[in-house]
């Protein structure tokens, strides 16, 4: 069993994402909204990309950290919710080493529950851009998340891995 996650951080601790999320509760193409309640997820972990030069905050919901914290991550159970926010990123002008968020880019959630999306690994898809967290509605939109992450489907089609702690 695994002891440590990353910090559990109130997710209004990363204020700058909240900007206009409260009236972006538009479903996606396969039906799912944005959790109202998001912003009082928790950490479970933290990723940057090089190739599109972003940094990424993951939260979970308190079913998703639970299941975290008890190593209960593959798969991961019904009624998880998982929300990457997204910013691109930049040098920092003050510590020329570190890399800080720049402009906030998208929050996109998966919601676990075997039977509703049973099409779709088991996962509800959606993400919304930007401040204004417009609804990226592109026909298909589930099925493209599902294939970029089947290189994962051995671990419930989820690239974050809980980071742990001493």
């Amino acid at each position: 069993m695994k002891k440590c996650l990353l910090p559990l951080i109130p997710i209004f601790a990363l204020a700058s994402a909240s900007r206009g999320a409260e009236t972006a509760n538009a479903p996606g193409r396969d039906g799912i909204s944005m959790p109202s309640d998001y912003k009082n997820f928790r950490v479970v972990g933290v990723s940057q990309r090089s190739d599109d030069q972003s940094l990424r905050v993951i939260l979970g919901n308190d079913i998703a950290v639970e299941a975290a914290r008890a190593g209960r991550t593959n798969p991961w159970p019904n009624g998880a919710i998982l929300a990457k926010l997204v910013w691109k990123q930049k040098q920092s002008a003050q510590f020329p080493a570190a890399t800080v968020p720049d402009a906030f880019s998208s929050a996109a959630f998966m919601i676990k529950d075997d039977l509703k999306f049973a099409a779709t690994a088991g996962w509800g898809w959606g993400e919304w851009v930007g401040l204004q967290q417009k609804p990226y509605d592109k026909p298909g939109f589930a099925q493209e998340c599902v294939a970029c992450h089947s290189s994962v489907k051995d671990q419930d089609w989820v690239f974050t891995r809980p980071g742990q702690l001493p």
